[in-house]
């Protein structure tokens, strides 16, 4: 077997199509056929089994996926280590939250820009949601979202470091003097947050519904900063990023509640589970991890390339 024949397999098995696998290769159809029936040939077994409506893998092939993704694995990371980083090149597409582009992206892109200069970083302002569907489909390298730990089904995950939210209200909001702010004070309150909070907006809601009783009163306001001007106008108080308001909070227009989050969130990097990894995808998550992890000052996450999710 060579790395040719177990690219074109990983690529059939991943699509479980020949013609869709053929297309994504740039390789004639009978060019990945051919490739598969030398590999089949090599070992001796049936890799797939062939039906009226496509292609299945094989008990035979399944055994032979993780070790194939492993051996693709190995092969770019040694290319990219004999050819040096200053040659990793490509395009990178990365979808993540507003708040995590605003924020958090502008230095870790501009080391990317002054360490990798052939590698271009493409970014998508994706709600959480929608960022995972689209790196499952493909459609999106990798992503990056504010989200409780968990299990993302078909995806790997590391997290990259803790994503504090704060409560805020202008200073002259009833509750900015109630020490502690509870969530019986806040079903009395209308909770704007933006529409990209995704799980942690879920969270919030059913914390204060159980006290409720009845519908949270959470309201999705569009952009971060819509949510601040809402606030200002006081349409009641906002649930939103740490990092998103430090700058308000030290000018004096909002002010932090008294209110401990009942939850954790993370600021998570994802990409498909199961994938042939690029050397410029490999390179990308390794990198961020390892940036992020000096801006925030550490990182529990272990080797990104091991933390499954």
């Amino acid at each position: 077997m060579d790395i040719r024949q177990l690219a074109a397999f990983h690529k059939v098995a991943t699509l479980l199509s020949f013609t869709r696998a053929a297309a994504e290769l740039k390789y004639a159809q009978s060019s990945v056929t051919g490739q598969i029936k030398r590999l089949e040939n090599s070992l001796g077994v049936s890799l797939f089994e062939r039906l009226p409506g496509g292609v299945v893998l094989a008990p035979a092939g399944e055994r032979l996926l993780p070790y194939a993704e492993r051996m693709l694995s190995l092969a770019e990371e040694a290319r990219t280590a004999t050819a040096g980083a200053g040659l990793v090149s490509g395009t990178l597409t990365v979808g993540t939250t507003e708040s995590v582009i605003s924020y958090r992206m502008p230095p870790l892109l501009e080391f990317f820009h002054r360490r990798y200069p052939r590698l271009e970083v493409v970014l998508r302002p994706t709600p959480c949601a929608e960022t995972l569907r689209a790196v499952r489909q493909g459609t999106l390298d990798a992503g990056f979202l504010p989200a409780p730990r968990g299990e993302h089904p078909g995806l790997r995950a590391t997290v990259l470091g803790p994503a504090p939210l704060l409560l805020v209200a202008p200073p002259s909001h009833p509750l900015a003097a109630v020490r502690p702010v509870t969530a019986k004070d806040l079903a009395r309150v209308p909770v704007l947050a933006p529409e990209e909070s995704g799980g942690y907006r879920e969270l919030f809601e059913t914390a204060v519904r159980r006290v409720r009783g009845g519908p949270a009163g959470v309201l999705g306001f569009g952009t971060i900063e819509s949510t601040k001007r809402g606030m200002r106008a006081g349409l009641g108080v906002g649930l939103l990023p740490a990092v998103a308001v430090a700058d308000d909070i030290a000018a004096g227009s909002l002010v932090a509640l008294d209110w401990t989050p009942p939850f954790e969130v993370f600021t998570q990097i994802v990409w498909r589970r199961g994938r042939q990894m690029p050397a410029e995808l490999r390179t990308f998550i390794e990198r961020s991890v390892e940036f992020m992890a000096e801006d925030s000052g550490g990182n529990e996450s272990g080797n990104p390339m091991s933390t499954a999710a």
